[in-house]
């Protein structure tokens, strides 16, 4: 690939084969370099997170992107390319009768406004999809970006403009009939019907449930619902922000990924944060203690104060007493512990249930017709070859994507690597495959220099790797997983 510019545009150049591309330089997720990036077939990939384009379209054809980037004509003349003019972008795709012969749905309902529910709107109507479609959503905000909330938005450097991941008139334009603070009360599988808690009801040909995740809630002793906040909603964010506007002092209970990265960008705020956790080193379950100490002396070295080995036993006013006995000052709290799935309708809807929604290689429920995607559905993993439900943002917008061409008849394999990211001040951590156990951790690189790759390893399988400074290693790494050739 080289990089350079047509009528003072950033131009990428792509040679593949005897064919050469001209595409936009960069991703339209978050700006990342395409030039940096790596090219799969005839596809491109964003060194940042991953998001995969058309060489020969520039059509977002993976999450997290989801427009398209631009494309030039190339003209080869003698030994020399030459990028000729702006190619028109693509555009949705008209329902044709072949298409029709799939047995398309009369009406589509998706349960849920987070990133899997919008990409599987987004993704129908690209396919030509042009039924009725119904997004129930019990959040106040049109679906945003939700990685944003715990970063840059929280720490204050990110507007509340760039959180939408659309704009309002798109879902209007697209026929999405978006309901949101609209709760689904119960689902009937057999007569095809969801019924609100208002006591609307809407019917359906086909039912994609992406209800997510919530966070898991701690009951403390002493502590009022004022005290505490937890992060998941883009209201809950801004609480955060308007709380943290005279705060000097906040308490994180919880060392997730949550946790930290709520600890890093108040710390970008110049409040003092203390962290408290169970653990013994911080993010240890996943990503090992090597990788956990790396992290806890990233945020030291920021200020923060870690009390780990230790919980939160009671709150009076703005006291927190840990179990050891320890006191601390907190103008508020934040607890970061974890989520859960939301699978109350699908239990009361009689689907099948393991931890999460059990769904096949298509997404599809034990109930023909009814999908499921992101943080609730366990699928079948082909790389692992376990079962598996992950939390991962990337990997919620993807299964929407993938549920949206089943519902139309597509029968396409859920095989994406799993893939996710985490910011922590000027680190970020890439991380691709699916580890809960390993037997060895193997480091190539150095962490304090924060450049390195950290391989999860079970005898002589590569099951995750996570990077430092290494964006092109990690999408190569993605691409050795999907094509089963990782053994190293």
């Amino acid at each position: 690939m080289a990089l350079g510019q047509a009528d003072g545009e950033d131009v990428v150049l792509v040679r593949r084969g005897s064919e050469v591309f001209a595409i936009g330089a960069q991703c339209t997720h978050y700006h990342g370099p395409l030039s940096e990036g790596l090219v799969v077939g005839d596809t491109v990939r964003c060194p940042w997170h991953h998001a995969c384009f058309s060489l020969r379209t520039g059509e977002a054809l993976r999450a997290p992107a989801l427009d398209s980037i631009a494309c030039w004509r190339v003209e080869k003349v003698d030994d020399k390319i030459f990028v000729r003019e702006k190619l028109a972008p693509p555009v949705p795709k008209r329902a044709t009768s072949s298409v029709k012969m799939r047995s398309q749905p009369d009406s589509v309902v998706i349960v849920g406004g987070g990133g899997a529910g919008l990409a599987a709107a987004d993704m129908l109507r690209r396919e030509g999809y042009d039924g009725a479609l119904t997004t129930i959503s019990a959040d106040d905000s049109p679906p945003y970006d939700r990685p944003n909330l715990s970063k840059d938005f929280l720490a204050g450097t990110a507007p509340d403009d760039w959180i939408p991941l659309r704009p309002r008139d798109f879902y209007a334009e697209r026929r999405i009939d978006l309901k949101l603070g609209s709760r689904v009360a119960s689902l009937d599988v057999q007569k095809k019907r969801v019924q609100l808690e208002d006591g609307k009801m809407y019917e359906y040909g086909a039912l994609l449930l992406a209800t997510g995740a919530e966070p898991v809630r701690l009951k403390i002793e002493g502590a009022v619902d004022s005290q505490i906040h937890y992060l998941r909603t883009f209201g809950d964010s801004r609480a955060i922000v308007a709380k943290a506007a005279a705060a000097k002092r906040v308490v994180v209970v919880g060392a997730s990924f949550i946790g930290l990265e709520v600890a890093a960008s108040l710390r970008s705020r110049g409040i003092d944060v203390i962290v408290v956790a169970p653990e013994h080193q911080p993010l240890e379950r996943v990503m090992g203690p090597e990788l956990g100490l790396f992290i806890r002396k990233l945020h030291e070295a920021k200020g923060v104060v870690f009390h780990l080995d230790d919980t939160v036993l009671r709150i009076n006013g703005q006291t927190v007493t840990l179990k050891s006995g320890t006191t601390l000052g907190a103008d508020f709290v934040v607890v970061g512990v974890g989520v859960k799935p939301s699978l109350t309708l699908a239990e009361g809807a009689g689907l099948t249930i393991d931890r999460g929604i059990v769904v096949n290689e298509y997404l599809e429920t034990s109930v023909s017709g009814v999908y499921a995607a992101g943080d609730i559905a366990r699928w079948p993993d082909p790389h692992s070859g376990e079962r598996i439900r992950v939390e991962h943002w990337v990997v919620a917008e993807r299964q929407g994507q993938v549920a949206a061409k089943n519902i139309l008849g597509h029968r396409e394999r859920f095989d994406a690597v799993p893939f996710f990211w985490s910011q922590h001040y000027d680190v970020a951590i890439n991380y691709v495959g699916h580890a809960e156990r390993w037997d060895a951790v193997e480091i190539d690189g150095n962490l304090d220099a924060r450049n390195c790759a950290v391989s999860y390893k079970q005898g002589d399988r590569t099951l995750a790797v996570a990077t430092i400074s290494r964006d092109l290693q990690s999408l190569q790494t993605e691409a050795a997983m999907e094509s089963g050739h990782l053994r190293l």
